[in-house]
């Protein structure tokens, strides 16, 4: 497998240009099915904030900060944002709107490693199958806020040992190890949380199953006409959380002992930086944020115009993730050092749980503590549903676009109903007494370790097999800009080094998931988490051999050749743009030959610092 040397199967020498341009077009390429496209590139941008600018973002990201140093985990943040989460994102919209496939066609570049496509695929469905009962939540809690007194600000008559999270409603003397009632009532009456699961998860929870069933009719009348509708929707979606995110910063600076707590949340330890823990957590949280290797941003640019300015959308895009971040991160840690201040503590004896204990138990808490409890808990509440909701919507339609592609003769509005049907019956599994422990596990095995693997091997493939040099001249075709040496350096080397050094990591200091700090799973339960890893793993080698099988030719070299080599069918979807880009890559290849680079080394070195297209 050679860097980008190896010939394409439309490459040859000058004179030979011709024919093989006539030969490669396939002759189903004109009736290909029609494809749905953004009204306008407004569309699409919204669509991607809407998608990276999540709950992650809010409930996620200031909490991994604080775990990891505070200020001191900014550093490597937004150094992993630029190495590694810009250059990600950028290639996932240059595949998706150079091919016009979904993230699983899209492999059609190398057939071989099409087992990457399903392997994201899967890691989605695993996402999306919790990630709108987190929404489901939030639509809770949000109906509770309209209440005179919020319920999880007063303690319940039944609970032992509990202090009241609004101070008003505080009655006696507070014993030492007491909960909040906030942690109270989101264990205790919304979740109605079991002990563990050894005796099963239980039945769902009715009021929940409502929220999640309410939670999946947004999702599906806004996927119902696929990005007819999502584009439309995608406005609201992404404009909104700004909204309310301003007003919540503008009230949460002006809170008693706020600077404390964003002092503490900007305040760089430096001797986190020499840990590798934090930069594993660095890599993670850009993924998770941007939600790359997911199958999203190649779903959704897949339906952009071909000559789309891509390229600036994604600067744009990944931009607005990390000021969101910081935006989120000051306002969470304002609130949390006025909280502080009430209690005369410290900001880090206040913050509580991470995970769905941040976005339920903490911020209830603190939210309780404020002037005025219901305005802030409704606004938080709204925003965090329909954070959620933009992040389902890209999700679900992922597996939809998959599902569409297979079957295009069933009509969107059908398709869209058959996955919200089932993603709302696998998500009852959440609502259950037991559901959250499921929820934690799926979480930490069917998550980022997997989506982390299929990023690895995405890059690998894109960049060692297909080529880099050959992807350039496709983005140079495309777009018309020749890619400069940063990203030809990040991609070729900066990601797929520091990428396998986290993933070798991963799996060095990789330990069982403890629940809460508290709950051991049984072993049933572990065995379930690798298998989930397991599967989205295993269909990279299936796919190889699958593939080694389908283009068998007798012999074993002609064979490997041909299941990495593209397909006849790679290429622009317009049998125009693709007529001319064979042209293109031809003429390319040619020129590249007339520099007579016939040592490898030499060679990767002019696909790294682009001096081939420099020097035309």
């Amino acid at each position: 497998m050679e860097f980008s040397s190896r010939k394409t199967p439309t490459e040859g020498t000058g004179k030979q240009s011709a024919k093989p341009i006539k030969n490669e077009l396939p002759e189903t390429e004109s009736v290909l099915p029609e494809r749905a496209e953004w009204s306008n590139q407004m569309e699409f941008l919204m669509s991607c904030i809407a998608t990276s600018v999540g709950l992650g973002n809010v409930w996620r990201f200031p909490f991994i900060a604080y775990q990891n140093g505070g200020g001191a985990f900014l550093i490597p943040y937004i150094i992993v944002l630029i190495v590694i989460g810009k250059p990600m994102y950028y290639l996932e919209c240059v595949l998706g709107q150079f091919s016009s496939r979904n993230s699983i066609k899209v492999w059609s570049m190398v057939p071989a490693m099409k087992g990457i496509g399903y392997a994201t695929v899967l890691a989605c469905c695993f996402i999306l199958s919790y990630y709108v009962v987190i929404v489901a939540l939030c639509l809770y809690y949000l109906a509770m806020s309209f209440q005179a007194t919020l319920p999880w600000g007063v303690c319940a008559p039944e609970w032992t040992n509990c202090v009241a999270s609004d101070p008003s409603q505080q009655v006696g003397e507070v014993l030492p190890n007491a909960s909040s009632s906030a942690e109270l009532y989101f264990i205790k009456t919304v979740l109605q949380r079991s002990d563990g699961i050894e005796g099963g998860l239980g039945s769902p929870i009715w009021y929940l199953t409502l929220c999640l069933l309410a939670s999946y009719i947004v999702v599906f009348i806004i996927v119902a006409r696929g990005v007819k509708s999502s584009g439309k929707a995608a406005y609201f979606l992404a404009i909104f959380p700004y909204v309310v995110m301003i007003i919540l910063l503008i009230t949460t600076v002006i809170l008693p002992g706020a600077g404390t707590g964003i002092l503490f949340f900007l305040t760089p330890q430096w001797d986190k930086l020499l840990e590798l823990n934090v930069w594993y957590a660095a890599v993670t949280q850009v993924f998770f944020s941007l939600s790359v290797a997911t199958g999203a941003l190649v779903m959704f640019s897949s339906y952009n115009g071909f000559r789309s300015n891509v390229y600036r959308d994604a600067m744009i895009v990944t931009t607005l993730d990390t000021f969101t971040s910081l935006l989120s991160g000051i306002t969470v840690f304002g609130i949390l050092g006025s909280l502080a201040k009430e209690l005369n503590t410290e900001v880090d004896e206040v913050l509580g749980s991470g995970g769905t204990g941040l976005a339920f138990i903490s911020y209830p808490d603190a939210i309780s503590k404020t002037f005025l409890p219901q305005l802030f808990s409704v606004l938080f509440f709204s925003m965090m549903t329909v954070l959620g909701v933009g992040s389902a919507v890209a999700l679900l339609s992922t597996v939809n676009t998959v599902f569409l592609d297979t079957f295009p003769r069933v009509k969107t509005v059908y398709m869209s109903a058959l996955t919200c049907s089932g993603g709302f019956l696998l998500g009852l599994t959440y609502v259950t007494p037991g559901g959250q422990f499921i929820l934690e596990l799926v979480d930490y095995y069917g998550g980022t370790f997997l989506i982390l693997f299929c990023a690895i091997m995405e890059i690998i493939t894109v960049f060692w097999i297909y080529g880099l040099e050959n992807l350039c001249v496709d983005i140079e075709f495309m777009l018309g800009i020749k890619t400069s040496i940063f990203w030809r350096f990040c991609w070729g080397l900066v990601c797929p080094i520091l990428m396998a050094i986290v993933f070798v990591f991963a799996l060095i200091t990789v330990e069982n998931l403890v629940f809460g700090g508290f709950y051991t799973y049984p072993i049933a339960a572990y065995a379930a988490g690798y298998t989930m890893v397991a599967i989205g793993i295993l269909f990279v080698p299936i796919s190889i051999c699958a593939a080694l099988h389908k283009f068998r030719t007798g012999n074993f070299i002609t064979t490997f050749k041909k299941s990495f080599k593209p397909k006849p069918s790679w290429g622009p979807r317009s049998p125009m743009e693709k007529k001319d880009w064979l042209l293109f890559k031809t003429q390319a290849k040619v020129e590249r030959q007339k520099m007579g680079v016939n040592n490898q080394l030499c060679h990767i070195w002019y696909s790294l610092s682009g001096s081939y297209r420099r020097k035309l």
